[in-house]
This record gives structure tokens, C-alpha cells and sequence, in this order.
């Protein structure tokens, strides 16, 4: 029943288009990786992993992009973003 009256309610307040698909985000996220942190991400992963290790990882490629200090932080989700990107 909840439900229902909050779609009802959207739809008297704010039309069908958005009671049916929702709001969009209004949020603006900015780039954490511009072009040079993403050039040096993509050399690093074609470089051989550590000793140790067989291949890069994301959280690997992350942690090795901070410790060179390419960037201050990076997540493993964006690590990866960036390479699919690049493929």
C-alpha cells in the first residue's frame, strides 16, 4: 500500500514520465583519473607484476598507482573502469 500511494503522490506532484522512470540524478561526480594518471595506469598494467605475482590485479594496479604517486588515492573501481575503457 506504501508503495502505491508514493507512486500515486509522484505522479500528482511531478507527471508520469518521472513517477514511471524515476528522477534522473542531479548529482555531479568529478573525474578522479584525467589523461596523464590514465596514461601511467595503462603503462603500469602492461608492465610484469611484482615479484610474486603472476599478473596484475585491480587492488594490486591501485595500490602500486598510489605508492608511485602517480595520484593520492584510487579505488580498484576505477582501475578498472579506466582498462575497460582502454580495451
Amino acid at each position: 500500500m506504501r508503495t502505491i500511494d508514493r507512486v500515486k503522490k509522484s505522479f500528482v506532484e511531478e507527471g508520469f514520465e518521472i513517477s514511471l522512470n524515476g528522477k534522473k540524478s542531479s548529482r555531479i561526480y568529478e573525474k578522479k583519473a584525467d589523461g596523464e594518471v590514465e596514461a601511467h595506469l595503462v603503462a603500469l598494467s602492461c608492465s610484469e607484476p611484482p615479484a610474486g605475482f603472476g599478473k596484475w590485479s585491480l587492488r594490486l594496479l591501485a595500490d602500486k598507482m598510489v605508492e608511485l604517486q602517480y595520484i593520492d588515492s584510487i579505488s580498484h573501481e576505477t582501475v578498472r573502469q579506466v582498462l575497460k575503457k582502454t580495451n
